[in-house]
């Protein structure tokens, strides 16, 4: 079998698990430093951050800055928000990516594979046909074929449009 190299999963696999005393959806927005920690966009009560280990070139997260993990603990302007940044993530996406479809779910304690657990978010994942290849089958290896830094430059201007309602 030949190997594949991805350093970039290095990083991921080493780290330090959560000892679950802080979270990430908490600590980041805190930080103020939105670029460095990869926050795209910041509403009234919600957010939209890059995954760090994404699935797929410009895998985006939403999420309330609300620390829960029951969906009945959000106010309706809370879902409201959440919902709305889930479409101007996807149109953004669109715009700048051009993906052929996307993923869009939550997944809600960690039986059901929810990596932080404590906190809930959307993940929206766009995809390509193909982009399910060998690879991860074989190889165990996702190809990401674009910075995350990169990414972030592109998307920026085009979220900040289309949520100011600029066309």
């Amino acid at each position: 079998m030949e190997k594949l190299w991805a350093p970039w999963r290095i990083e991921y696999i080493e780290m330090p698990k959560e000892d679950n005393s802080e979270c990430i959806f908490c600590d980041k927005p805190s930080q103020n430093e939105d670029e460095k920690n990869l926050i795209l966009y910041r509403g009234k009560t919600c957010f939209v951050i890059f995954n760090r280990y994404p699935y797929n070139n410009g895998h985006l997260m939403v999420v309330p800055f609300k620390h829960t993990n029951d969906l009945n603990a959000l106010t309706d302007e809370e879902k409201l928000e959440l919902m709305d940044l889930l479409i101007v993530s996807q149109r953004a996406l669109s715009e700048i990516m051009a993906p052929q479809g996307f993923n869009i779910g939550m997944n809600l304690g960690q039986v059901a594979g929810a990596g932080v657990k404590d906190h809930l978010h959307f993940h929206i994942v766009p995809r390509w046909n193909g982009d399910t290849n060998f690879m991860p089958v074989l190889g165990e290896t996702k190809v990401i074929s674009e910075g995350l830094e990169q990414t972030y430059r592109k998307l920026k201007p085009v979220f900040e449009k289309l949520v100011s309602g600029k066309k």
